[in-house]
């Protein structure tokens, strides 16, 4: 199967919202009306206080027009000049909105001030105060709602159709460590280790301690682990039957069983030897448990009855 993913692949620019309708405009104190407190009964508006002396408002703004335009219009952004509109930030200011200083960005929903910020966030926090704004105007961002659909696909198991939503996310929201992780374990389903691997190799930095990235890579090596190990399933079994106290063969025989898709077996063997002998090899029985956890999703089933169990038998 020829899958290809390409991480560095660029998706479209930023351009105006859907229908042609650019999101993002210039304001001054005529058209305040109109473009902020009207517009807010539609959708939520973020409202740009700068000034041309501003050095912090030079960085924020562009972060600002980003998030707004991959928001597809589901939000919008009117920047306002405090030096040329001073009427309208003294009356604002009398209503109580902090423009002393700049940048402030103050979010209007309804007619009314929802959240403001002051000072140049970075894009993440930018990201998160746009996502509460929508969540509070009962929307999200699209890229969430793309999130939805891939995982929906995955776990119907259409991986295909899963690949190509996550590799669409990755486009749109390159610092998405769930859309990362999404296109290796769609691979995965696929049969396309390599090609995982190469995806997680090509994960930004600051993302690859995030669990879902670590979660997969523990998969990937699980996945490796397996295969040698299955084809000595009954090489495990005989060493067992020999000698029950062989940890070695017991935690070989826990990963074969991973392997051929028998989790709680698995999970069950992992057990029996920390119950014969907890510290042996550095606790690796009890170690391999969790990386099962981790590979898996704590929220995975037999990650959630192996927890019970394992807290049962360490804390009896």
């Amino acid at each position: 199967m020829d899958v290809i993913f390409d991480p560095n692949r660029q998706g479209p620019g930023p351009g105006a919202a859907a229908g042609g309708v650019d999101p993002i405009k210039d304001g001054d104190q005529k058209t305040f009306m109109q473009d902020v407190v009207n517009a807010s009964r539609e959708v939520p508006v973020l409202v740009d206080f700068w000034a041309t002396w501003c050095g912090p408002c030079k960085t924020l703004t562009p972060t600002l027009e980003k998030v707004v335009r991959a928001a597809g219009g589901r939000l919008r952004l009117v920047k306002i000049d405090i030096d040329k509109n001073r009427a309208l930030v003294q009356q604002l200011t009398q209503l109580g909105l902090p423009l002393q200083s700049v940048p402030t960005v103050a979010a209007f929903w309804q007619g009314q001030i929802l959240d403001l910020f002051q000072g140049a966030l970075p894009e993440s926090e930018v990201k998160k105060f746009v996502e509460g704004l929508l969540k509070a105007a009962g929307g999200q961002m699209p890229t969430a709602d793309l999130l939805a659909e891939a995982k929906a696909a995955a776990e119907e198991g259409d991986h295909q159709g899963a690949l190509q939503l996550f590799g669409a996310l990755v486009q749109q929201d390159p610092e998405n460590a769930e859309a990362f992780a999404g296109v290796a374990r769609a691979l995965m389903a696929l049969e396309e280790e390599e090609q995982a691997l190469q995806v997680l190799e090509s994960v930004p930095a600051k993302l690859r301690d995030h669990p879902e990235i670590a979660s997969v890579r523990s998969a990937l090596e699980l996945a490796a682990e397996g295969r040698k190990a299955r084809s000595k399933l009954a090489e495990f079994e005989q060493r067992l039957r020999a000698d029950p106290d062989d940890h070695a063969a017991r935690i070989d025989l826990a990963v074969a069983l991973n392997a051929a898709g028998d989790r709680d077996g698995a999970v069950d063997a992992l057990l029996e030897a920390i119950r014969r002998d907890r510290a042996w090899n550095d606790e690796a029985a009890r170690k391999q448990l969790l990386k099962f956890f981790e590979a898996w999703g704590f929220d995975d089933p037999a990650s959630k009855a192996g927890r019970r169990k394992l807290s049962s038998l360490l804390f009896r």
